[in-house]
């Protein structure tokens, strides 16, 4: 058993990856004994897990949970048979902080990927404060969900998008898995159709489809794969930017009423193409007899691209700390073990899957420093279950894009400035670090964040905002206070 107490602060932890690797590759029975539970498993009898992480998903771009103008007929399947989780919360307004924390389980303070690039976005003149320094590759020093798998008898994959770096330190295969298609430091295509110019990428015949192309070279390691435990971890690039869809797809939804303000025909045909791929997954694991022995999570890294979707009735989008850039339409998926149709109102995060698979893959949760908590409770609707509060910070700066549906959402016309969130129970602060403004929400009776209660409720105001400044100060989380001089106010 790994005694966390022995290493002190978080971090020297992590620093014992590298000893790790060179220990496993010694004596991998060894590592075996350190990671597995008490309840033992044959290599056979370990669940296989998928990730199915679809990039920009809107809460509300699926028709489980409620859009009238995409068509996702297996994903909503996927969600009959399935748990549905009503208050599902990703790790970060944006992509590769989301993907950070999935993958290390830990808050972005700990890892320090904060946003995508720079923190300095949009004119410096328009910033009051010099945001926090940004990482763009998550350290080699952390010990990932890969890699964690891989030590107790996982063979991993990864397809699509990483965003997380791409050397022999960062890349997938340096974190873990054994199989890299496709992932590398981009957060974006260069192209949804062959040619792709993705150097980790083999093209296609010429026009074939991104999604269509993740999704078979996916049948194919489960088929390649089926015999011994894996896990796949399947990260479609759709559907992020460049909004390009199959031209026949693209037709049906010219012609179809749009639901609210979602009407963006290309848009839908790339929510489509997923919801095809994700079907066909589901349908390979019922052929080969592994649907009762995999358990898949259907997840998106954040709110959905403002200008291409809405959220009615949450209140913003991608890349703020609003319901409509955090909130995510969310499906555990497990035959014979998951209650089909049944869901969960309890406040989930992207965090929690990492001690989610290591519980279910027989590792004990207590051997690993992790911020996330254990679905296993959930899944299996069992006593166990508790989360007093999860937390965002996000130091930096994003500055708006032409064509968003939701201004109203906006912060001093910025999509986010420096600020930081708290979810505890019903309630919501979101915290400015240039002003100090504070907004309370009361999501129960108010989901789309229109009535700010921070003056009227200065108790639970206070409470709040104390719990979210100890967390802080426990995360080691970065508040930026010195004022920008080329700040015109």
């Amino acid at each position: 058993m790994i005694n966390k107490a022995m290493y002190g602060t978080p971090w020297t932890f992590f620093e014992q990856k590298k000893m790790w690797a060179a220990i496993i590759m010694q004596n991998f029975t060894a590592i075996i004994c350190l990671f597995v539970g008490t309840v033992g498993f044959s290599q056979e009898e370990k669940p296989n897990f998928i990730i199915f992480f679809v990039d920009d998903l809107g809460w509300n771009d699926v028709g489980f949970m409620g859009s009238k103008f995409y068509e996702t007929p297996h994903i909503d399947r996927m969600a009959r048979e399935g748990m549905k989780f009503t208050s599902a919360y990703a790790n970060a307004p944006n992509c590769a902080p989301s993907r950070a924390c999935l993958m290390s389980g830990l808050y972005t303070p700990r890892h320090g990927i904060y946003t995508v690039g720079t923190t300095e976005r949009g004119r410096s003149e328009d910033r009051k404060l010099i945001p926090t320094p940004n990482k763009t590759e998550l350290p080699g020093t952390i010990v990932t969900l890969a890699e964690a798998l891989k030590a107790i008898g996982y063979y991993n994959a990864h397809m699509g998008k990483w965003h997380l770096g791409n050397d022999s330190e960062t890349g997938p295969e340096a974190q873990g898995f054994d199989i890299n298609i496709a992932g590398n430091k981009s957060g974006a295509p260069k192209s949804y159709f062959s040619p792709y110019r993705n150097p980790d990428l083999t093209d296609g015949p010429e026009g074939e489809y991104i999604t269509d192309r993740l999704t078979e070279e996916a049948l194919d390691f489960i088929e390649e794969h089926q015999k011994k435990p894996f896990f796949l971890y399947l990260s479609h690039y759709a559907v992020h930017t460049p909004i390009q869809a199959k031209k026949e797809m693209v037709a049906k939804y010219r012609n179809k009423a749009p639901f609210g303000k979602q009407d963006d025909p290309e848009y839908a045909a790339m929510v489509e193409s997923v919801d095809r791929s994700l079907g066909k997954i589901l349908l390979k694991l019922k052929e080969l007899d592994l649907d009762e022995n995999t358990l898949v999570l259907f997840f998106s890294d954040n709110g959905g691209f403002g200008s291409a979707t809405d959220h009615f009735p949450l209140k913003g989008s991608k890349g703020m700390l609003y319901e409509g850039g955090i909130r995510e339409p969310m499906i555990a998926w497990w035959p014979g073990r998951i209650e089909p149709d049944s869901k969960t109102d309890e406040v989930v995060m992207g965090i929690d899957f990492y001690p989610t698979l290591v519980e279910l893959a027989g590792g004990k949760k207590y051997d690993y420093l992790l911020d996330g908590h254990s679905l296993v409770p959930l899944l299996f609707q069992k006593d166990g279950w508790h989360r007093d509060a999860i937390y965002w910070h996000f130091p930096a700066y994003l500055q708006t894009y032409r064509g968003i549906k939701q201004k109203d959402a906006l912060t001093k016309g910025w999509r986010a400035v420096p600020s930081g969130a708290i979810r505890k129970g019903e309630w919501k602060l979101i915290e400015d670090f240039e002003d100090g403004n504070l907004q309370l929400y009361n999501l129960k009776e108010d989901i789309s964040e229109s009535n700010d209660l921070s003056g009227t409720n200065p108790t639970k105001r206070e409470e709040l905002l104390q719990d979210l400044r100890q967390w802080r100060l426990e995360v080691g989380a970065p508040v930026p206070t010195e004022l920008n001089p080329r700040y015109k106010n």
